[in-house]
């Protein structure tokens, strides 16, 4: 149950990883979890497997099998999640408006 529907998006997109996910899922829709993991460095696997379970639980991503030796498995956006990025770009043009940028480690999109 959710307080209202700010916070029910909040919690969707709550945490470290989930908006990087994202972006890293609209930016090549055919990632495998070792890229994922490579380009989200330092995250554990551990904590990657957590986020994107919590993701597919909430219809945010999609988890594919190819069911081919080696194991082939790929993840892409839902509809629901590639509608969540309109939503997270304007955080960030927000963020690069009016926070100063020496302040940020990196920036996510500009």
């Amino acid at each position: 149950m959710y307080e209202n529907e700010f916070d029910a998006t909040m919690q969707l997109i709550r945490g470290k990883w989930k908006i990087r996910i994202l972006y890293e899922l609209n930016s090549d829709p055919h990632t495998r979890f070792n890229a994922l993991q490579r380009n989200l460095d330092p995250v554990t696997h551990k904590i990657l497997s957590e986020q994107i379970q919590q993701m597919i639980n909430d219809g945010l991503v999609k988890r594919i099998d190819f069911h081919e030796q080696p194991l082939h498995i790929e993840y892409h956006l839902t509809k629901r999640g590639q509608s969540l990025i309109p939503v997270v770009d304007a955080i960030c043009d927000w963020g690069l408006a009016n926070i100063d940028t020496s302040k940020l480690k990196q920036t996510l999109c500009n």
